[in-house]
């Protein structure tokens, strides 16, 4: 069945440029009635504002505005697909475009006015603790301090934290996510929120995993994922590979594309959208930079066959087949 709206268009074009017959579809829905016409302008400008069009479709406007027609590659068998800018950017409406991206990439206002620290996104932040602890968080992680009183807690209010704990017996070091405490006296673990999943895994020493439920000790490489209602999953690792994204690494093992891409988003100053539910589901298995991102996103879409769009500087679409 194919699109019958402008926008199902656009999208049905970037996902299958070279697709013939989908083409000549487009041409006759095009050519069936004015008002098509008209919604194709109102949406292909806004994608040109993005700095993107489809390629062999901009004349059906572009000869409105009287203005001439560019040329723009189209993929002939490789996998990424690169929409150029018109040299007619509409530059006050891309600013504008870059202003709204600025505030949806921003923490939200509670995370902002209950956090000590806030690791920005594509930036792992280190902090020196009150009491010479040292923690590690993640590109748009953020943490609660409280070291008064003897008190050596930490609140992990959203992403992850890696720490490394100076030893003190009087004054254990705990850290609270999601309702779930780590505490320890001194070791080296990491703690993660990832909205409904809270994990730890430690690197060094022993670490105290409780929540309403049970209570948990986990040696070196060990680990523990707590989800909703509890439920729990538990496993080993090489202790070396906990918390390697401090290293610039992400490391997968028939880990679901979804769960990668997520796990490279905060590094990418932008906004990256991965299109199809079986694409999501795939296993893939690899180490990827996450220092660069882009070159990540383009190695996952090579590994599973997909297609990646680049659209302006900021967005990013990986679209299974």
């Amino acid at each position: 069945m194919q699109p019958s709206k402008a926008s199902d268009w656009m999208i049905a074009l970037l996902d299958a440029p070279e697709d013939e017959a989908l083409h000549a579809g487009f041409e006759r829905w095009l050519a069936a009635d004015p008002a098509h016409a008209r919604d194709w302008e109102e949406i292909a400008h806004t994608y040109d504002v993005l700095g993107m069009a489809t390629p062999r479709h901009r004349a059906a406007w572009a000869e409105r505005e009287g203005t001439p027609e560019e040329a723009a590659p189209v993929a002939t068998g490789g996998k990424i697909v690169s929409f150029p800018q018109r040299r007619r950017a509409l530059a006050l409406m891309a600013a504008a475009m870059a202003a709204c991206l600025a505030v949806i990439l921003l923490p939200d206002a509670a995370l902002r006015l209950n956090a000590d620290h806030i690791s920005p996104r594509g930036q792992v932040t280190t902090l020196t603790l009150a009491d010479g602890s040292r923690a590690q968080l993640a590109p748009e992680s953020a943490v609660a301090l409280d070291f008064t009183g003897g008190r050596r807690i930490v609140t992990l209010l959203a992403g992850q934290a890696f720490f490394e704990v100076t030893p003190d017996p009087a004054h254990p070091f705990r850290v609270l996510a999601g309702g779930v405490e780590a505490k320890v006296l001194g070791t080296a673990f990491e703690v993660r929120d990832a909205r409904d999943i809270i994990g730890v895994a430690v690197r060094e020493g022993k670490v105290s995993v409780t929540d309403a439920a049970e209570a948990t000790v986990l040696t070196a490489g060990g680990w523990v994922r707590i989800g909703p209602e509890g439920k729990r999953a538990q496993g080993r690792m090489n202790p070396q590979e906990v918390a390697v994204w401090r290293d610039g690494r992400l490391i997968a093992r028939d880990m679901p594309v979804a769960e990668a891409v997520a796990e490279l988003r905060p590094y990418y100053k932008g906004v990256v959208i991965l299109r199809g539910d079986g694409l999501a589901r795939q296993p893939l298995t690899g180490v990827y930079s996450l220092t660069d991102p882009d070159a990540a996103f383009a190695a996952i879409a090579e590994a599973q066959g997909a297609r990646l769009y680049r659209l302006f500087p900021w967005i990013t679409i990986i679209s299974g087949s």
